[in-house]
């Protein structure tokens, strides 16, 4: 399950004069999200809290050999990889529209020749819609329906105003039309990690997906015309044409760039290395349904940095899980 805004909804300019100040939360919790989730899109049991719609994939990663003076990693060694792969819609709605102009998120679960295990999770969008899991969860307390189930969404405006960190992954969204396909579409790390060598050497990156193939977005026109679920056919049917390639990058820190602020974006003039081909090969089966998809499970060559939403994540992931596994 990853962690992101359920909805996201073209505010008009309206006058924020009336509309009562709403703080961000003094703190946040992995329980703290699983309940709000809850709230907005309801107890679906069984199913992750946070994109709950998807749809599995199967391949293996080829590293390139490119990053080995960046770490020792036996991941990013000669040899091909399992990869385990779930594709998905943002929010906790297992029905939700795949039309929306919402995040689409990625999970991968890698196992190398030796059994070690590496996780990433990224979305469509360059940036997370907060600097915080506090100014998070404010965001999305926002999204609550009052007693009559309406959003407020001068409130809405006004938390956004208030916390600009949350303004980075709205815009972008307003900005770009959905993805027309899962595998024609670039995914974003966002947070930072750490590459570790033989010498202890730390070299701070952030991973993005590229396919090899061109980047489609859904017209205006499709975003009203096509069914509200097409992904998961879609995305088999670009398999049966031929195997889907994709580009795993590291993007190169340089000092000065946040580390642990996934709401601000990298220059766009960083150094970027090819880490290796993610081959996808078959989807459809429900052989990711079992996996937990927690970032901060690294192979050995990797470190997590200290960034507060990605720390957050492996709780927010383990109360899903336990909760799924149990029927909940």
């Amino acid at each position: 399950m990853l962690i992101k805004p359920i909805l996201f909804i073209a505010l008009s300019a309206t006058s924020f004069a009336t509309v009562v100040q709403t703080p961000a939360p003094t703190k946040a919790t992995g329980n703290d999200f699983i309940n709000v989730f809850e709230t907005l899109s309801g107890k679906q049991a069984g199913v992750r809290k946070g994109h709950a719609k998807g749809v599995c994939a199967t391949g293996e990663f080829e590293p390139s050999g490119q990053a080995l003076h960046y770490s020792n990693s036996p991941l990013l060694r000669s040899g091909k990889n399992q990869a385990n792969i779930r594709f998905s819609m943002a929010g906790g709605n297992p029905n939700a529209d795949e039309r929306a102009r919402t995040p689409r998120g990625i999970g991968v679960q890698f196992i190398t020749e030796k059994g070690e295990v590496h996780n990433i999770a990224g979305l469509t969008t360059p940036v997370f819609p907060g600097k915080s899991p506090e100014v998070f969860l404010g965001l999305l307390n926002t999204l609550v329906p009052n007693e009559q189930g309406k959003v407020d969404f001068k409130k809405v405006a006004e938390y956004r105003k208030q916390n600009p960190s949350t303004l980075g992954q709205f815009n972008w969204l307003q900005a770009h039309n959905p993805p027309s396909s899962y595998a024609h579409t670039t995914y974003f790390g966002i947070h930072t990690f750490y590459m570790v060598n033989d010498e202890g050497k730390h070299t701070p990156f952030r991973w993005q997906l590229v396919p090899e193939t061109a980047r489609k977005q859904l017209t205006d026109e499709q975003m009203t015309s096509l069914e509200s679920s097409f992904l998961a056919k879609q995305l088999e049917q670009d398999l049966a044409q031929a195997p889907i390639h994709l580009q795993l990058q590291a993007v190169i820190g340089q000092a000065g760039d946040p580390v642990n602020d996934p709401s601000v974006q990298w220059p766009a003039d960083r150094e970027v290395i090819a880490l290796g081909r993610l081959t996808l090969t078959a989807s459809g089966k429900n052989q990711c349904d079992p996996t937990n998809f927690d970032p901060n499970l690294l192979a050995p060559g990797f470190a997590p940095s200290d960034d507060a939403v990605l720390k957050l994540r492996s709780s927010a992931y383990a109360i899903s899980f336990g909760k799924r596994l149990t029927g909940q």
